[in-house]
């Protein structure tokens, strides 16, 4: 699998009167796990939206290998970009394994007639997120973590080569937020286009080979996350305190206290 290149040129995103998005240029290469982070309301889903075609920018250009996002068709779209939005939800008393298979809905295929691919694909994405035992559990009486799992599932089950996941670790446990971080990293490295949008420092600095670091609708830095996640910029961006190690090729943060908020 070899992923599409994303990529954001002078990009202007209104909401209304508000501007969200402002000269934002950002290249997303395959092959690389890439994590947005930035405090609250720095634009972080709305540039994740952009690159799902769901968000059209009032200036600037979003396109996939040169051709505009959001012109795509609605179908050729779904085939080549899963889009996991935060905080989704399972809203039909269906099993785990409809649910997972409803990722082969861009691929003409029915949860109830899959095709060998479909099934082996929600296979492994079933196995991916350690959901085997649920397949045959109605998905509204799993917990929070548990639908997250299967929420993801849903979109490695698309096998498509870009996969854009807002907070898809936010409510898992700490156990399964590294396995779900190792899945999306895997993908990445297999060649896909992958975009994750997360709060954890901690965890963005472990896993990620690209930190976009945003700030009020720009990105302040942009590269590994020994150069993007310095104490400075944190205490910048952030308003925090943080102890910012490395050892043995891996980028550690500690926040340690809350300094005045950034202006």
């Amino acid at each position: 699998m070899s992923g599409p290149s994303l990529r954001l040129s002078g990009v202007e995103v209104r909401l209304g009167r508000s501007v969200i998005l402002s000269g934002l240029d950002l290249t997303v290469a395959p092959g690389q796990l890439t994590v947005v982070v930035g405090p609250n309301g720095a634009g972080k889903t709305t540039l994740l939206r952009t690159l799902a075609g769901l968000v059209a920018p009032s200036r600037g250009a979003a396109t996939l290998e040169a051709r505009p996002i959001a012109a795509l068709a609605r179908a050729e779209r779904a085939r080549i970009i899963a889009y996991l939005p935060q905080g989704g939800t399972v809203a039909w008393p269906i099993p785990v394994q409809s649910v997972v298979a409803l990722g082969r809905l861009p691929h003409g295929e029915r949860p109830d007639a899959l095709t060998p691919a479909g099934w082996e694909a929600v296979t492994a994405a079933l196995a991916a997120v350690g959901m085997e035992a649920f397949a045959a559990r109605d998905a509204t009486s799993l917990s929070g973590g548990e639908r997250a799992r299967v929420l993801l599932a849903r979109a490695l089950a698309t096998e498509a080569r870009v996969l854009l996941a807002d907070e898809p670790v936010a409510a898992l446990d700490p156990r399964w937020q590294l396995l779900a971080l190792e899945r999306l990293g895997a993908r990445a490295h297999a060649g896909a286009s992958v975009v994750v949008v997360m709060h954890d420092l901690s965890l963005a600095a472990r896993f990620a080979d690209v930190v976009v670091l945003l700030d009020r609708g720009r990105v302040v830095a942009q590269g590994p996350p020994r150069e993007t996640l310095d104490a400075a910029r944190l205490a910048e961006v952030f308003g925090i305190e943080a102890r910012v190690a490395e050892r043995d090729g891996l980028v550690t943060i500690e926040p340690v206290r809350a300094i005045a908020a950034p202006p």
